[in-house]
């Protein structure tokens, strides 16, 4: 961020403009009941737009379902009551049926919106057709392009569903979210089930990836976000409507209008003029004055229209002939701008900054414009824009810096007169010629007055949803390779947090982070010797080998310091080698609670630096203490949604703790707070159960957790490990239920379980077993050669899908279970993961020339390209134009930017601009 100071963040915002979001049916004549509780999730998210809202319109999407379907909608709308429950009872399998235990499903199925649409009108959603897509011209903006393709999920099932619910209420969103995704309708419907159940993601896409089709978690939450959005823009039209119809001014074709409203900017548009405290629109002044029936009968039989007749001397608006047609051209004009397929008439447009006057003007006081020096005269078509570029523009007008504005040509205004005479708003019969100046005169006034300005809100809203969707994207996507970069693991390690004035902060840590020394050296100061000498002291003492130095104030010091120790045998006999990491939040975190409680006698000071080593030693439990915004995973962190950022990045933790796995008698209390199902009241209940009774014996003991249902268990329990070596095995334990009124005493098993180790998920034990029996092994030898040989020899000999037969499960089950079995004990998949890379010499920036070739690792990405530490105290940039498909390998060819933090380059220098401190650099390959 500091390489590109224009785009640097300065202040967040406290409100940002919403996403558009999809269509609510034109056809939705049943009111809908407010819900009386949202989840969490809901609250806290806001979903990001569909693909493809502009090219809806209000028609029948589905065909008639079956008789049984048609009953079961019958059912529902008459009844209000679902069938549901049944239905599922007879269609999921063995090791489906665990996600209904307890009773969830009558609770988690009350007040759902999408059951409500259908009680009260049978076919809710029912009124959405995409249209055919419109050839439009190159220049031309059409801001939501259709998918091209559905979205590849995976070869398995070949487009049938694993499991989908006949009821019609799912019939109906299912298909709207295919449309809207491209993702296959079956697998909506599985999703929408599983959602409602309250099953998270990381399970979802572990443990159910046949009900899903094998779609990763970012696809998963993609369409999660978007079906809780319809959910979300069903239920606020409904809120209009009752409140208009309170308000006693509700008509059937303002009813019909609001439902038709494909997002929320056109729900507003609709109803603000309709908002109490607003003034009396020119459209509703002539409609109380009953000009609505003139309107009316110009469209319909404009040869019949006399407008003398509305003619009432002394009342204003009525008292001419002309009033009476400008009152006339009024409602036509409101007419036309709420009209849906006016709204989406394509057009060119363009975007334009420039700077603001106000800037100007204080430009001699110091306002600071060099840093939007790219967008002091800047215009660009809106179809054409970068993300960034909008992050930035819209950054500069907040802070007073930009003026900008939408340029639509004048040649639109003739186009659209044209479509809507000719076209759109044409009479049914030939008007007279009065009658169509009238027409005509509407058409102008409502483009002008209404249509422009809406277009223009529109178009910024658009591309601001489009931009904080990359952005986030990125956020996650950079957040996720730091929490999996590899661990260091075996190693004592100092970690160092520079300073001048106050020192250098230490902290020398165990191979299991515990805390051995802490101290302060004052490297930097004229007793620089002797502080030397006291350093290869304590390393020595410690049999210290690996230094992590943070990145902060003093970093370049103190490397060439180590370096130079290094280079004169300081530390001999010990091979002492040192890195740098990214200390980003470390000062946040050294002051907040959670390092207060885990370190109550250590100054910040010194926390910080405990903090910085064990962000090599386990990047992954160290990082989920901090906010994920102070960590340093992106740029314009302060310029997006901050709901959605958070559920975002929220969402990637839990996925990567929940994937990578804790082992639950040694994993601090914050990082358990992440895995799966778990939440902070939960992972404390767990804290405070293993300190009153030891540790875990086996997952099963779980349940008996103040706190822990049949739901919570089941979406935890497959990704909590209980390792042999931190467990402790007792002669005699007292199964106890949870203490608690209502609590029933709870039977558990009281002895180990080999297979909880593993990824395996208890709800696939029996499985497990039988897999066991036909490969002749047992479940005592977990990731020995000799377990992991005899099912390889199973597999030669008999395929995956003939084994997933014979054991009665999904081959998704079973793949699980063959990797549970056959990996060794204590795995991580972050052992494949690029570690942090360790040194023992430096190149200095004034080294580097055009040309030259260097090795090194990504430590950041942003929207434009990718910061790569190159080991001279600068991270240069691979401007995202160097990073083409064919210096790719061919499994990063298809991700965003393709380059993430952690990876490792080959780079070439293009240019050293030493006054800004700027380091080009060009992609030359990926390192495997």
């Amino acid at each position: 961020e500091e390489d590109n100071e224009e785009w640097r963040p300065s202040e967040p915002k406290t409100k940002t403009c919403k996403a558009d979001r999809p269509p609510a049916s034109k056809k939705l004549k049943a009111p809908l009941k407010r819900t009386t509780k949202r989840t969490e999730a809901q609250a806290s998210t806001q979903p990001q737009a569909p693909e493809d809202p502009t090219h809806l319109k209000p028609a029948v999407l589905c065909k008639p379902a079956a008789e049984e379907k048609t009953k079961t909608a019958h059912v529902l709308a008459n009844t209000g009551k679902s069938v549901l429950p049944a239905r599922k009872k007879k269609q999921m399998k063995e090791g489906q049926k665990k996600s209904i235990a307890g009773g969830n499903i009558k609770k988690q199925r009350s007040n759902s919106p999408e059951e409500e649409m259908a009680n009260k009108s049978g076919s809710s959603l029912s009124g959405f057709k995409l249209k055919k897509e419109e050839q439009v011209e190159d220049e031309d903006f059409t801001f939501d392009e259709p998918c091209p393709k559905k979205q590849k999920t995976s070869r398995a099932c070949l487009g049938h569903p694993t499991f989908s619910p006949s009821s019609a209420i799912y019939v109906h969103f299912s298909q709207l979210l295919s449309n809207l995704t491209c993702v296959e309708r079956w697998v909506c419907e599985n999703i929408i089930m599983l959602l409602r159940e309250d099953n998270t993601v990381p399970f979802v896409v572990r443990y159910r990836k046949d009900m899903i089709n094998h779609m990763d978690a970012d696809s998963v939450r993609d369409v999660q976000l978007v079906y809780q959005e319809l959910c979300s823009l069903a239920k606020k039209t409904q809120s209009v409507i009752q409140t208009l119809k309170k308000d006693g001014v509700l008509t059937t074709d303002l009813e019909q209008t609001l439902r038709s409203c494909r997002s929320v900017d056109e729900l507003d548009h609709v109803y603000a003029p309709y908002k109490k405290g607003s003034k009396l629109t020119k459209a509703r002044r002539a409609k109380a004055l009953g000009l609505e029936v003139a309107a009316s009968a110009l469209m319909e039989t404009p040869q019949t229209l006399d407008l003398r007749k509305w003619l009432k001397p002394g009342v204003e608006g009525l008292s001419s002939v002309e009033e009476v047609a400008t009152g006339v051209e009024h409602i036509l004009a409101d007419m036309i701008a709420k009209d849906p397929e006016t709204l989406t008439h394509n057009c060119p447009v363009t975007i334009q900054s420039s700077v603001s006057k106000a800037a100007l003007k204080e430009k001699v006081q110091g306002k600071d414009i060099d840093k939007f020096q790219l967008y002091c005269d800047f215009t660009c078509n809106i179809h054409r824009i970068q993300p960034h570029q909008t992050l930035a523009i819209n950054r500069g007008e907040s802070l007073k810096i930009l003026t900008v504005k939408v340029n639509i040509p004048d040649r639109v205004k003739s186009d659209f007169s044209r479509w809507c005479l000719n076209s759109r708003w044409r009479p049914k019969t030939m008007p007279r010629e009065e009658h169509h100046l009238i027409l005509k005169n509407a058409v102008d006034d409502s483009y002008k007055r209404l249509i422009q300005p809406f277009l223009s809100r529109s178009y910024r809203t658009k591309l601001t949803s489009a931009a904080e969707k990359e952005s986030i994207a990125m956020f996650v996507r950079n957040l996720r390779q730091r929490l999996l970069a590899g661990p260091v693991r075996g190693s004592i390690i100092m970690g160092v947090d520079p300073g001048y004035k106050h020192g250098c902060k230490l902290a020398i840590l165990s191979p299991t982070s515990q805390i051995l020394h802490t101290d302060i050296f004052y490297l930097h100061a004229s007793s620089q010797q002797r502080e030397a000498e006291k350093l290869r002291y304590l390393m020595s003492k410690y049999s210290c080998t690996k230094v992590v130095i943070g990145n902060g104030t003093a970093c370049r010091e103190t490397e060439s310091l180590f370096a130079d120790l290094i280079s004169r045998g300081n530390f001999h006999p010990l091979d002492v080698s040192y890195c740098i990491t990214n200390e980003a939040g470390a000062s946040i975190y050294s002051v907040s609670p959670e390092a207060v409680k885990e370190m109550p006698d250590l100054d910040p000071n010194l926390r910080s630096a405990v903090s910085i080593a064990r962000r090599v030693q386990d990047p992954l439990a160290e990082l989920v203490k901090i906010d994920p915004k102070h960590i340093g995973i992106g740029t314009y962190q302060h310029d997006v949604s901050t709901s959605a950022l958070k559920a975002a990045l929220d969402g990637v933790v839990q996925e990567c703790v929940s994937f990578v796995g804790v082992d639950i008698n040694m994993c601090s209390e914050t990082l358990m707070r992440h895995v799966a199902g778990l939440n902070v009241g939960r992972a404390r209940s767990i804290a405070e159960w293993r300190e009153q009774n030891g540790p875990f014996i086996n997952r099963e003991q779980l349940k008996l957790v103040k706190g822990m249902g049949p739901k919570t268990y089941q979406q935890c329990a497959g990704f909590i490990r209980i390792n042999p070596q931190t467990r402790t095995c007792r002669d005699h334990f007292e199964s106890q239920g949870p203490k608690g009124k209502g609590k029933a005493v709870i039977s558990v098993s009281t002895s180990f379980n080999p297979l909880d180790q593993t990824c395996i998920h208890p709800e696939s034990y029996h499985v497990a077993q039988r897999f066991l029996s036909i490969v002749g092994g047992s479940t005592d030898p977990i990731g020995s050669s000799q377990l992991r040989q005899r099912v390889e020899n199973k597999l030669r000999s008999s395929s995956m899908e003939e084994l997933a037969k014979t054991v009665d499960t999904s081959t998704e089950t079973l793949q699980l279970i063959t990797d549970g079995l056959t990996q060794p004990p204590g795995f991580d998949i972050r052992q494949n993961f690029g570690q942090a890379d360790f040194k023992q010499g430096i190149v200095s920036m004034s080294d580097l020339q055009v040309g030259t070739v260097l090795t090194g690792r990504v430590d950041n990405t942003a929207l434009f390209g990718a910061f790569v530490d190159i080991g001279v105290g600068r991270s240069g940039l691979i401007h995202k134009s160097n990073i083409t498909p064919d210096k790719l390998p061919v499994n990063q060819r298809r991700r965003s930017l393709a380059l993430g933090p952690g990876e490792r380059v080959e780079v070439r220098v293009l240019n050293v601009d030493h006054q800004r401190g700027r380091i080009g650099l060009d992609l030359i390959r990926v390192l495997q």
